[in-house]
Formats: structure tokens, C-alpha cells, sequence
């Protein structure tokens, strides 16, 4: 082994050659350019090398005995350990098929024989630079990914420990109305509805947090179970019927066969669905005409339409929707409550379970969202039925 040693820089570069007139000249050239330099015969003793070397670059000839550089660049390349040190191949060889061979190993880049020492020392220093800030990249993507999943884990914990004390807040409320209503005090009454319905909002607000963070880290878990679809829908309307009432809007089901069966999880669809209503009421002018109709189509699928006459949006708005926490209008000063996660979480939903969702409007027209659950999750209903008008 010879050693070349400059400890004006900390650049360790492992010189892999069987000639070792190349060794000298190439190692007197990275020692002139304040590198510290460890030379090796073959790819077998510079492998051993790198096992007990904290080596930054490879310069590495590519016909060796017992090792060449194809079988060092491979080799490097699918170690747990080494696979990201920079390796530069030298060859003498006019075959493209040579360097083409050696891009393939893995090379990081290559020289030709006979060196130009210039470029020689252009090309190292070139490849030590990205190799630095390479390791800089990873070093950020690894810190990004460390604070993304540290955020992932606060939100699923405190979405979990919120729900406990919210489930408290709304049930002990509840009892208290119920006890008002029966002293006929209306105005604790009133009061222990608003705590009801704020607990109930917020409630909401963490399960959608929730239910967004698992849809972040991959495809949401589903419960499936073989339900009925008229059922799903009528937990849906059921859900957001306060809302519904107090905007004086209209909600109109429309089922071709309310027996149609759907292998779901029939609490997320109907999530979705709720959803679907629950945007069209609160983005429409009171009074708001509502359609929530499902049909199997020709190709076996379920569709399931909520469609709307409120003000409708334009194209660019409806991009800008469909976006994880976007409204219309998001600053502090909107009037329109909530996350910004309702349409984000139904094509959630519907991603889960193999389908897709779709939102077509025009400013003046309302607003048609559409569910479309895949024919394999279909089990049609025996029963003869007649073809839903609303759709």
C-alpha cells in the first residue's frame, strides 16, 4: 500500500490502479491539489480499503487483476455502507461499450487514457464538489422527512387524545339540554346546545386533521362490510340535516335501487357524501336546491351524484379546491367556516376504495360532484327498478 498524505484538506481519495507509474503521477497531482490520497493494485485491496478508510472519492482503473473497476463500481454501488462515495472510472479502452458498462456499474464519471492532468484535476474537484452537496441534499431530505413524520405523529396523537375529552364535552352537554328541555328552561337550553354543536364541530374538525394525515402517509385504511346503498345515503343526509335546516335548503334523494349493495366502508362513504351536501349548503345562497342520487351504469359501476343550483365556480377555482386545506376565500376574515379539507378528503375516500371523484361547475350553473366506486364493489339487487330521472 502507498500512502500520499496532505492534512490541509480532509478529501480522502482511494487511487485504484495496477500500474504503478499511473499510481505515482496520479497521486503527486492530488497531493499538488491538497488531497490525501490512499493507493491500491487491484479493486480487491482497495475494497478492504473502504472497510477500515473513511474515503471520499474512488479514482479507479478499469482493467485490474482479480478485481477490476466494473466489478469495484458494482460492488460499491450495492453495499449498505458505500453506496454513496463518487467513483471515477479511468480507461484506455476506445469501446463506448466500455464506458457505457461502466455507467451502467454505477461510475460516477470517467477519464480516458492518456490523462490530461488538467482536466484530471478539474474532473476531481468537480466530483468532490456535488458529492458535497449531494450529502447536503440528503442531509435536508432526511431532516424534511424527520420533521414531516414528527408532525404526522403530534397530529395522530393529539387527534386521539382530543377526541376523548370532545366525546365528554358533547355527551354531558347533551344531558343537560335534555335536562333544560324537560325544566322548560329555553335559555340554558340554547346554551347547552351551542356547547353540543361546538364540541361537535371540533370533533369534526379533528377527525378530518386525522383522517388527512393517514391519507398523507398512503392509502386510507377501510372497513369494508356489504351495505346498501339507499342505507349510506340516508346516514349521510341524516348527518348533516341541522345544517340543511337552518340554510332552509332542499335535499332531494334520487336512488335507482336503494337495495344496490356496495362492499365499502360505508361510514367514510357516507362521510363523503355528507360532505358533498355540506359544501353545497354552506357555498350557496340560502334556500339551496340539493340532488343526492346514485345509479349502477352501464359498465357496472356505482355513481353517486350530489348536485346542486347554487352559484357554481369557475375552472380555476375548482382546481384550487380540490387542494388540501383551500377554500375560495382562506384568510382569517372569510366568512365561510372550516378546514379547507372537505373535497381533498372525498377524493381521499374515493381513492381508497378503487374509485375516483370528479366536480364539474360554471359560475351561474351550481355545482355537480361525482363518487364512482368501481363495478367489483357492486352487487346489483335482484329486484326489477326503474331509471333514476335525477340523473
Amino acid at each position: 500500500m502507498e500512502t500520499f498524505v496532505d492534512k490541509s484538506q480532509p478529501a480522502r481519495i482511494l487511487l485504484v490502479d495496477d500500474d504503478p507509474i499511473m499510481r505515482e503521477l496520479a497521486g503527486a497531482k492530488l497531493i499538488e491539489a491538497g488531497h490525501q490520497v490512499i493507493a491500491a493494485e487491484n479493486g480487491a485491496e482497495a475494497y478492504e480499503h473502504l472497510g477500515v478508510q473513511n474515503i471520499d472519492l474512488v479514482i479507479s482503473d478499469l482493467d485490474m487483476p482479480e478485481m477490476n473497476g466494473f466489478q469495484l463500481t458494482d460492488k460499491i454501488r450495492n453495499s449498505r455502507f458505500f453506496s454513496e462515495i463518487p467513483v471515477i472510472v479511468i480507461t484506455g479502452s476506445e469501446s463506448r461499450n466500455a464506458v457505457d458498462k461502466a455507467f451502467a456499474s454505477g461510475a460516477t464519471s470517467f477519464l480516458a487514457k492518456p490523462i490530461n492532468w488538467t482536466l484530471f484535476s478539474h474532473a476531481v474537484r468537480f466530483v468532490l464538489r456535488a458529492s458535497e452537496d449531494q450529502k447536503a441534499l440528503r442531509a435536508a431530505r432526511d431532516l424534511a422527512e424527520a420533521g414531516s413524520k414528527f408532525k404526522d405523529n403530534l397530529m395522530s396523537v393529539m387527534s386521539h387524545e382530543l377526541r376523548t375529552p370532545l366525546n365528554a364535552i358533547i355527551g354531558f352537554g347533551q344531558l343537560l339540554g335534555e335536562q333544560f328541555d324537560r325544566e322548560n328552561d329555553h335559555l340554558h337550553k340554547e346554551y347547552s346546545d351551542y356547547i353540543v354543536d361546538g364540541g361537535k364541530r371540533l370533533l369534526n374538525s379533528v377527525s378530518d386533521m386525522l383522517l388527512a394525515t393517514d391519507a398523507c402517509s398512503g392509502p386510507i385504511a377501510i372497513n369494508e362490510v356489504d351495505t346498501p346503498v339507499g342505507e349510506i345515503v340516508e346516514l349521510a343526509v341524516n348527518s348533516v340535516d341541522k345544517a340543511v335546516s337552518l340554510a332552509k335548503a332542499t335535499v332531494r334523494v334520487a336512488i335507482q335501487d336503494p337495495d344496490v349493495e356496495i362492499c365499502c366502508d360505508r361510514n367514510l362513504v357516507a362521510r363523503a357524501i355528507s360532505k358533498l351536501i355540506d359544501n353545497a349548503v354552506k357555498f350557496s345562497e340560502r334556500g339551496v336546491e340539493i340532488v343526492v342520487a346514485a345509479t349502477v351504469t352501464g359498465s357496472g359501476d356505482l355513481a353517486i351524484v350530489v348536485k346542486d343550483n347554487g352559484p357554481g365556480l369557475e375552472k380555476e377555482a375548482i382546481e384550487q379546491v380540490t387542494q388540501p386545506f383551500s377554500q375560495s376565500d382562506m384568510s382569517l376574515r372569510r366568512s365561510k367556516e372550516g378546514l379547507g379539507l372537505g373535497l381533498p378528503l372525498v377524493i381521499a375516500i374515493a381513492q381508497a376504495h378503487g374509485g375516483f371523484f370528479k366536480l364539474e361547475s360554471a359560475p351561474g350553473a351550481g355545482a355537480t360532484a361525482l363518487i364512482v366506486l368501481p363495478k367489483s364493489r357492486v352487487t346489483p339487487s335482484k329486484r326489477p327498478h326503474a331509471a333514476s330521472s335525477a340523473l
